[in-house]
């Protein structure tokens, strides 16, 4: 895989709304983006390309700047194969890694694109959050609500939802 550069940050962006009545412009963005159910989520980088998508699509989903810590517990409970197997020590060492916090430690520097790795399926299948979402999934973050750019605190949504 090519390394990226240095100040690239890793995003994660969950879908949390359902498409009904949505422009034909968000539908097609997030089926580009693999996130054509509620509560997928996908690992993505901060190119300009990105960010528009999820500009694009804002009114349907969530995103913010991923920790470390929450790329490998996703990679751990909820990351899978093709044929629905869990990620496996065995697919690691022929993919080339040590072991899953290598792997999550690369793609939460952006050396690694996650889709990108063979034989791996590019979303996460998350769970509703514990104890529901705390605002209006109608509403932006900023206006107390569940929709938009949330920065860190993604990462307490991502740990309830995993």
């Amino acid at each position: 895989m090519a390394e990226k550069t240095k100040g690239t940050k890793c995003f994660v962006a969950v879908r949390i709304r359902g498409t009904v009545r949505a422009r034909r412009e968000a539908r097609e963005t997030l089926k580009q983006m693999h996130l054509t159910r509620n509560n997928y989520a996908v690992l993505i980088d901060d190119r300009p390309a990105f960010i528009g998508m999820l500009r694009v699509a804002q009114s349907y989903i969530t995103w913010g700047d991923v920790s470390k810590e929450c790329v490998g517990m996703m990679l751990h409970e909820r990351g899978r194969l093709a044929g629905n197997r869990k990620l496996s020590e065995e697919y690691l060492k022929k993919a080339g890694y040590k072991s899953l916090e290598e792997l999550a430690e690369k793609i939460h520097r952006c050396a690694v694109t996650y889709q990108k790795l063979p034989g791996i399926q590019p979303v996460f299948r998350l769970r509703p959050p514990t104890k529901g979402f705390k605002g209006n999934i109608k509403k932006s973050y900023r206006a107390g609500g569940e929709l938009g750019y949330r920065g860190e605190g993604i990462n307490e949504l991502v740990k309830r939802m995993t």
